[in-house]
């Protein structure tokens, strides 16, 4: 098979990776790609969001299939485009895109099939939200509605920051278009998890439960990010809650979208509060998740072609996921001053130490290549994952592996998996 990955980053690279291991795959192509991704596949210079450009491409060069990575590409409605012109293509169409890409939607969603998630309330006004603010009171989070690149979510603990909140999403945009509608919801308490299941509509077949860290800072301090790290799989999912997450919250969402007209198909991401209460919904994603699909993948001994096709033909009901045993850690290296303003252009040195080790993986996120040498392009930068027996030497084997990684401004957190240290890995 031809095979088209749309994407740049960590997460685009990780997928390549994976396909590239695969009988079936003939041929890669990612558009656009970064510098380590072009030693997998051919680059192609499209912008990930160039969906008519992309179409064209798929259809000029006989791609059997495209896997979409970023959720902008999804919710511009590139599956719609590739459908009309009988492109095979996975992931969800525009509108089904919305319970990533309309945090209003998944929430009225969730309110109207009784699928758990936090109170909330949505606003166009800013006036009416700063009220709600004042009526529930501190902590509470304000979370745009639209697409932020997983920075639009602020958690205050006091009402001034509340209220800050609201006149930065709404009046101030820092966001732009993305905080014109904000929803504002009660603050839960637990721990967080990442669910994502591959999903034909009517068949979800579960990847390992993963966990997140978003802030920037080591102890969960910090700005919001797109993801500094990651683990999986994550021992507070243990096989019983899996099931749970499968029953009250996975299923229920898919007959959801079915019955409001919006079948789904691709990658269901749920992201979880594990409260006193049972699971609850924080919010969904429609596509992989960037770091968590770099802590996943490793771990995956079957083959991610098959089950992708058998998603877009609509066949999962046969299809299954061996894993590996012991666990695997995804750390992200970043550009100093990120996730605000940042520098680029800087040559990244020892790369190459990590080549040919077991268990040890390197893949480019904000990277290009200038000739011989690799220098930053972005934010978040490289993703080193590594596997072990448990979690304890999947870190030893990491951390080792980033001290001999260096480039100006570098920065990273230095407890990536913290908080299941003591917890024993089960599935």
């Amino acid at each position: 098979m031809r095979v088209l990955v749309v994407g740049s980053g960590g997460r685009e690279h990780a997928l390549v990776w994976k396909l590239s291991q695969s009988p079936e795959v003939t041929k890669l192509f990612c558009a656009p790609g970064n510098g380590g991704i072009g030693e997998l596949a051919e680059l192609i210079d499209l912008g990930a969001e160039d969906i008519e450009g992309l179409a064209e491409f798929a259809e000029n060069k006989d791609i059997d299939l495209t896997v979409v990575g970023p959720e902008m590409t999804l919710a511009k409605g590139v599956v719609d485009l590739f459908e009309k012109r009988g492109l095979r293509i996975f992931g969800p169409t525009k509108a089904a895109s919305r319970l990533e890409s309309s945090k209003a939607f998944a929430k009225n969603l969730m309110k109207k099939h009784h699928i758990p998630t936090a109170q909330f309330a949505v606003f166009d006004d800013p006036q009416a939200a700063r009220a709600y603010v004042r009526q529930l009171g501190a902590p509470i989070v304000v979370k745009a509605d639209g697409l932020c690149g997983g920075k639009g979510t602020i958690v205050a603990s006091t009402l001034s920051e509340a209220l800050g909140a609201v006149d930065l999403l709404m009046e101030d945009r820092i966001f732009k278009q993305a905080g014109e509608r904000v929803v504002v919801e009660e603050r839960l308490v637990g721990e967080e998890a990442s669910f994502l299941v591959v999903t034909d509509g009517v068949t979800a077949l579960p990847l390992l439960p993963a966990q997140d860290h978003k802030r920037l800072l080591d102890g969960d301090k910090g700005p919001n990010t797109g993801g500094m790290g990651a683990y999986a799989p994550a021992p507070v999912v243990d096989a019983a809650l899996a099931a749970q997450v499968m029953d009250q919250i996975i299923m229920p969402t898919l007959r959801a979208m079915a019955a409001e007209g919006l079948a789904f198909k691709g990658v269901l991401y749920a992201g979880l509060m594990l409260t006193g209460d049972g699971p609850k919904v924080l919010e969904y994603n429609v596509r992989f998740g960037d770091p968590e699909l770099q802590a996943i993948l490793p771990l995956l001994s079957s083959d991610l072609m098959p089950i992708l096709d058998d998603a877009v033909e609509g066949r999962l009901s046969t299809a299954q996921c061996r894993w590996e045993a012991g666990s695997c850690v995804c750390v992200v290296l970043a550009s100093g001053g990120y996730p605000g303003d940042f520098p680029i252009g800087k040559e990244i040195h020892g790369l190459d130490q990590g080549k040919g080790r077991s268990g040890l993986l390197v893949f480019h996120a904000g990277t290009k290549q200038d000739k011989a040498r690799f220098v930053s392009w972005g934010g978040r930068v490289l993703n080193v994952v590594g596997t072990g027996p448990d979690l304890e030497g999947a870190l030893r084997r990491v951390y080792d592996a980033v001290g001999a990684i260096r480039f100006d401004g570098m920065a990273y957190r230095k407890d990536i998996g913290f908080r299941a240290l003591k917890k024993p890995v089960t599935r």
